[in-house]
């Protein structure tokens, strides 16, 4: 069986899926703003004037989030999660929404693997027919998210995740595919004959180029616009 693994915030989603709960969870004052606004606004600012550290803003925006929606109603969040997926669930790239079409096409297993909430992977994947899904599982307890978490926005769990789903479908991974954009990606890039990086971070570009497998087998995607570009490993990074 042949297998396509998708990461999803920065390669099909074009944002972060657990940035789009955090908001609306704020909008609708079931978290305080300040939480968001005092631990992440400058990393954020950092960010989006493009002199900060893209995995950084990620990981200290994680690590907030899983803060502060402790002890939050599961009724609400699941509202909530139903609004993200409804209202931003089509803002996806043109490049991983057309390989998912020829994946299916090919008969080809469709599986998202993310570092975002179960509950907001779990209805992406709906929405996208993927065959199968895997993201952070954040635990429940007493109808409240308990502030337990089992992530898997790392290169570690996501690579056990990739060794559960290929015992449970009998994957070939010399014939499978996988795409990803961050450092936490990489793990599943390497283990697979047919390596994607989409629009990826500096770090994980770095990593691309520091691996001989990956430098050779490696398929680098930019899509900006409405434009999509196939660039070498090599890329000038100025």
């Amino acid at each position: 069986m042949i297998a396509a693994f998708f990461d999803i915030d920065g390669t099909i989603y074009r944002n972060s899926l657990l940035t789009e709960h955090f908001k609306k969870l704020i909008k609708y004052e079931l978290l305080d703003f300040r939480e968001y606004d005092t631990r992440v606004k400058e990393a954020f600012k950092l960010w989006d004037e493009r002199v900060g550290d893209y995995d950084k803003y990620l990981l200290g925006l994680t690590q907030t989030y899983v803060d502060a929606i402790k002890g939050l109603s599961t009724k609400y969040n699941d509202f909530v999660a139903d609004q993200v997926v409804e209202l931003k669930g089509n803002r996806v790239y043109s490049y991983t929404r057309r390989m998912i079409k020829w994946h299916k096409e090919q008969g080809h297993k469709v599986i998202f693997i993310s570092g975002s909430p179960d509950f907001l992977v779990s209805r992406m994947a709906k929405k996208w027919k993927a065959d199968d899904f895997c993201g952070s599982v954040y635990h429940i307890k007493d109808g409240v998210l308990s502030g337990k978490i089992s992530p898997m926005w790392d290169s570690e769990n996501k690579m056990k995740s990739i060794h559960m789903f290929c015992q449970k479908y009998g994957i070939d991974l010399m014939k499978s595919y996988a795409y990803g954009d961050t450092h936490g990606d990489y793990s599943m890039l390497l283990s697979v004959g047919h390596p994607r990086a989409i629009n990826p971070s500096l770090e994980l570009l770095n990593s691309i180029r520091e691996s001989d497998y990956l430098k050779k087998n490696t398929e680098i995607i930019i899509e900006r616009k409405d434009i999509i570009y196939k660039v070498h490993s090599d890329v000038e990074t100025l």
